[in-house]
């Protein structure tokens, strides 16, 4: 079946923008063509930096014959209204009036007779590339149309011959250009084959992955003939890929004057100003070679290319060196006071005022993380954010935390001060290393629990898809830090503690509580845990311990795939179904305690008296945290009630009964929900 082919030539398009601009154009010709019931087999995007294109196979040449049909105003509507609705129809259409519930309506209906597709391509086209939603775009003084560069050459090919249509500035045509340096003129293409091949031809690679795959490659290669490594770059790797569109692999080499720099500095710089992927030795450390990704070829093999970017990075690297040199003549104490000039948030004070807090917090946090010299805790807390006056940070803001420990080292700090410092910042995603040394836990825990009280206590809080402080990364943090160190930390307490060091606004612990509930699904749902588990747990009030409440889901989960598990939650739906029927029809709950000699069967005797051995026994387990045995009694239940609901009528005419027996229903709830509230619990 025939093909189209498009594509849209311009100036150089932004990396960043690159990736979704191709998803973007084959979603919004995709549907525009399936509006006009034009069904395609197969589409693929494509990007280059100097162009976007899509192939669409599969269309047919007709668009189908189709019915259409439109609703209008109400027949009592005004005089205007039905005119109006009657001039938007097209020509053929027939209006009838029909009853509907809101009364009766006028309806009009057509038929669309079948169209040449190559006719609704050169309508649909131009409106689909309109709608493109480029984060930022360009317009012109000569027309309207907005794009992210200006447009050099459209392609709008359908079964090899030209889709015409005018978009801005220029019209369709069936030519288009190659590398922008390596290829000559022009050339035409006939079809989505033919434009591949002459690309390659005119030394464009015109797929991502393509170019990806041969950057890694060749980088690969070169490192390895020196027996070095690439050093992993995912981002940098899917940059650079949008940066040529015939990409030319070298290797250079950086001066030794400049490995004295600490490698995160000369990494980020690097990476930063040049795009260049480092290398990196046998034992892990940076090497003095460094790998560029040119977007040509040259007659000396790269020579004077390599030659080039080596003068540009010992221009770059030097001001690295300067920061360096220069960062160190200043010790991190001294940098503390310039704190007081920083606004952390305009309500919550300077970062002095944030690094006092963190001080007293981590002071007080030390009680809950073993091991903790409280003296170098206060310490660290008090030189954490000194290195944000530096240099070295103030151009590369994501060195912060890595400066300050290298400063700190050089000022004569113990090791483990200077790590903590690094570390404070740590972990800032589900992927990044979390802390474990007991200093570097509690004083990343100060720094995180200090935003999240502070912003919540001043209602900054998170919104939708908005964080601009970055609360729910702090809240993870938090949950991976408690989680992964095994902390019994007391969090209403403890968050308490920060709002009284912050006094401003109201206290949000408790809100706070059900903010790090919902962070926690998030971050257990990788483990498989289903949250309505952890609100069956958390619905039951008072459980600010992360690390005891994740024992009791963990028990709750064993327990619920157990045959056990499954009859007794049945049971307890069966029973608070009843219940919640009973009494609704009675305006009354049954809390009351049961009446023994109203046990009239021997099932329900049986029943009530394993309620009342194992309440107590349940909630002494619940209270010394063996959430297992706690369990293990739970389930010891099943028995005496399947006996019960296989033997027992509840709702008897015998009132005194029937009372009776809906209140050893709610102690069948009761006991229950003392494990957790399996309401919450789904499926």
């Amino acid at each position: 079946m025939p093909e189209l082919l498009l594509e849209i030539l311009s100036e150089e398009i932004p990396a960043r923008m690159q990736s979704k601009a191709a998803s973007d154009l084959k979603r919004l010709v995709t549907d525009s063509l399936e509006q006009v019931g034009l069904v395609s087999s197969r589409a693929e995007a494509f990007v280059t930096p100097r162009r976007l294109a899509l192939v669409v196979d599969g269309l047919p040449a007709k668009t189908p014959s189709m019915r259409g049909e439109r609703r209008g105003p109400r027949t009592d509507a005004s005089e205007q209204a039905v005119a109006g609705f009657t001039r938007s129809l097209p020509e053929g259409a027939v209006i009838e009036e029909r009853e509907t519930p809101k009364g009766n309506v006028l309806f009009a209906s057509w038929e669309e007779a079948a169209r040449g597709t190559r006719d609704v391509l050169a309508e649909c086209l131009p409106e689909a590339l309109r709608g493109f939603p480029w984060p930022k775009s360009m317009r012109w003084a000569t027309h309207e149309m907005r794009w992210v560069r200006p447009i050099e050459s459209l392609i709008a090919l359908f079964d090899g011959a030209v889709v015409d249509f005018e978009f801005g500035a220029v019209r369709t045509g069936a030519e288009t250009r190659g590398h922008r340096f390596l290829a000559g003129n022009a050339f035409a293409v006939s079809d989505f084959h033919n434009y591949k091949a002459k690309l390659i031809n005119a030394n464009v690679m015109l797929d991502p992955a393509a170019r990806r795959d041969l950057i890694r490659t060749e980088a690969t290669k070169l490192a390895k003939a020196e027996g070095l490594t690439l050093k992993h770059d995912p981002s940098l790797l899917n940059e650079v890929m949008g940066l040529v569109e015939w990409p030319v692999v070298y290797m250079g080499a950086i001066d030794d004057a400049f490995m004295d720099v600490p490698a995160e500095a000369l990494i980020t710089s690097m990476k930063k100003h040049q795009r260049y992927f480092s290398c990196l030795d046998a034992e892990g450390n940076l090497a003095n070679r460094f790998v560029l990704v040119a977007n040509t070829e040259t007659m000396d093999g790269g020579k004077e290319v390599v030659a080039g970017n080596e003068r540009v990075l010992r221009a770059r690297l030097s001001d690295a060196k300067f920061f360096w040199d220069n960062d160190r003549k200043t010790p991190l104490e001294e940098r503390v006071s310039a704190l007081k000039d920083r606004v952390f948030h305009a309500r919550l004070g300077s970062l002095a005022d944030k690094a006092a807090r963190m001080e007293a917090l981590a002071a007080y946090l030390a009680k809950y993380v073993p091991g903790v010299d409280v003296n170098q805790a206060s310490r660290v807390a008090q030189l954490a954010k000194a290195d944000l006056s530096s240099g070295m940070v103030a151009e590369f803001a994501n060195l912060q935390g890595i400066m300050g420990r290298y400063y700190a080292l050089n000022d004569g700090e113990p090791k483990v001060v200077a790590e903590a410092i690094a570390d404070h910042y740590a972990p800032q995603g589900p992927n990044d290393m979390c802390p474990t040394a007991p200093i570097s836990v509690c004083v990343a825990l100060a720094d995180k629990i200090d935003s999240l009280v502070g912003f919540f206590a001043i209602d900054e809080k998170p919104s939708g898809s908005k964080d601009p402080f970055a609360l729910r990364r702090a809240a993870l943090g938090v949950i991976r830090l408690v989680l992964e160190n095994e902390l019994r930390l007391p969090l209403i307490e403890v968050f308490t503690r920060g709002y009284q060091l912050i006094g401003t606004g109201d206290n949000p612990a408790d809100e706070l509580m059900a903010f790090l509930a919902d962070r926690l699904k998030v971050h257990l749902r990788e483990r498989g845990i289903s949250h309505d588990r952890i609100d069956s747990v958390f619905a039951l009030g008072g459980e600010d311990d992360l690390f005891r409440l994740l024992a009791r889901v963990d028990a709750l989960i064993e327990f619920l795939v157990t045959e056990d598990g499954e009859n007794l939650l049945t049971a307890y739906r069966r029973a608070a179904n009843i219940l919640k029927i009973e009494e609704k029809k009675d305006r009354r709950t049954f809390d009351g305690e049961v009446q023994r000699d109203k046990l009239a069967q021997a099932e329900e005797t049986n029943l009530h008296v394993a309620l009342c051995d194992s309440g107590p026994a349940i909630a002494r387990a619940i209270t010394n945290e063996d959430f297992a045995a706690a369990m293990k009694m739970v389930a010891a239940l099943r028995a005496p009630v399947d006996s019960f609901f296989d033997h027992v009528t509840v709702n008897v005419d015998d009132a005194t009964l029937r009372e009776n027996r809906l209140k050893l229903l709610n102690q069948i709830r009761s006991a229950l929900d003392g494990v957790a509230d399996f309401s919450k619990i789904e499926g």
